[in-house]
């Protein structure tokens, strides 16, 4: 009983998250001359009126899933992974490298390939940090900053000047190596929709299962709330503080090879960053890093930022005001101990009459 009343606690807090951030929004939208129903109801049908846009809002989650896991994992550990956009650039990297080379190779070998070295790319990336904060005790929020940028730089340079011959988009990576389907695309209005939504989800049960199940989940959930006590315990707490990174890395470069094999099915110079790593943070934020939680967290994401594109044309609502709907929905979740405070008092009110 304790156990289910803890579970839907635990749900009140986002829940009320975004049903503030939606509130404010609509004030927001008034207060300046908009009508917010009907930028509400243009959001809702961008999302679920035609099979095309159900099928963007599930391809704009997947990277979400993975990038909110890998946030998630760091958060158990007691470490906060701001270098995930850098880690799924490398990634996605990585991934593209190798779905361009190795042309022969059947697809039940090329494709699982380019995908490890996608997230062997984004583990390695998250190395670094990883290392400097077991052994120096360098911040690794400091690093991880620093390293987006490195990681964008890298990018756009391999892509112009390895993959590529001065041009700014290379070519698409061989049918083999390729998370693109015909199959889904047809059944959902030849929208961008690919495989890649199978290994999110598969990567969902997969660290469900380790938090959960295993021997270093509970380390990583130890160190996490004390480092000291955890040294004590006999347990590694620099071994496991490199490993939650690396992990975190892998998962953030999975996010990476979405968009590498399955969404663009290339690389292309960027002018800045996509800004999936930073949105995976809210993610990982509002489900509060629970594997399960962050599905949820992560479809609402992917219908917040599809169905903004059809704001604009049918209510006359600049898209970018979903932004500011997701910035209030983070500030809420962030002020949670608020929602708790007046929770008590309501109940203590309550108890009293």
């Amino acid at each position: 009983m304790a156990k289910v009343k803890s579970s839907l606690n635990a749900l009140i807090i986002p829940i009320t998250a975004v049903i503030l951030g939606l509130l404010c929004g609509a004030v927001i939208m008034l207060a300046f001359g908009y009508d917010p129903i009907a930028g509400y109801t243009a959001l809702v049908e961008g999302v679920v009126s035609q099979p095309y846009y159900i099928g963007e809002t599930i391809r704009q989650s997947t990277p979400y899933i993975l990038v909110g896991l890998s946030v998630a994992v760091a958060f158990k550990a007691g470490l906060f992974n701001i270098g995930a956009e850098g880690q799924m650039l490398m990634g996605w990297l990585g991934s593209v490298i190798v779905g361009l080379h190795f042309e022969g190779l059947p697809t039940w070998i090329h494709l699982p390939l380019a995908v490890i070295v996608g997230a062997l790319f984004g583990a390695f990336w998250a190395f670094i940090p990883g290392i400097l904060k077991a052994t120096l005790r360098v911040n690794e929020v400091i690093v991880t900053i620093m390293l987006n940028y490195t990681a964008l730089y890298v990018f756009n340079y391999v892509v112009q000047n390895i993959l590529t011959d001065g041009l700014d988009k290379t070519e698409n990576v061989a049918a083999s190596a390729s998370l693109q389907s015909a199959f889904l695309q047809e059944i959902t209005q030849y929208s961008t929709l690919h495989w890649g939504i199978l290994i999110a989800l598969g990567f969902v049960i997969i660290i469900w299962l380790m938090l959960k199940k295993t021997t270093f989940g509970y380390e990583i959930e130890a160190v996490g709330f004390n480092e000291n006590a955890s040294q004590y315990a006999g347990m590694s707490v620099k071994k496991t503080i490199v490993l939650a990174m690396v992990l975190a890395g892998a998962l953030s470069g999975l996010g990476g090879v979405m968009e590498g094999l399955g969404t663009y099915g290339n690389a292309y110079v960027l002018s800045a960053s996509p800004g999936i790593g930073f949105d995976g943070i809210a993610v990982a934020l509002l489900g509060g890093s629970s594997p399960i939680g962050i599905v949820f967290s992560a479809l609402l994401f992917g219908s917040l930022k599809i169905g903004a594109l059809n704001m604009p044309a049918v209510a006359g609502v600049p898209n970018e005001l979903v932004d500011v709907i997701i910035a209030l929905i983070i500030f809420f979740v962030a002020s949670s101990y608020i929602i708790r405070w007046a929770m008590a008092k309501f109940k203590k009110g309550a108890r009293a009459e």
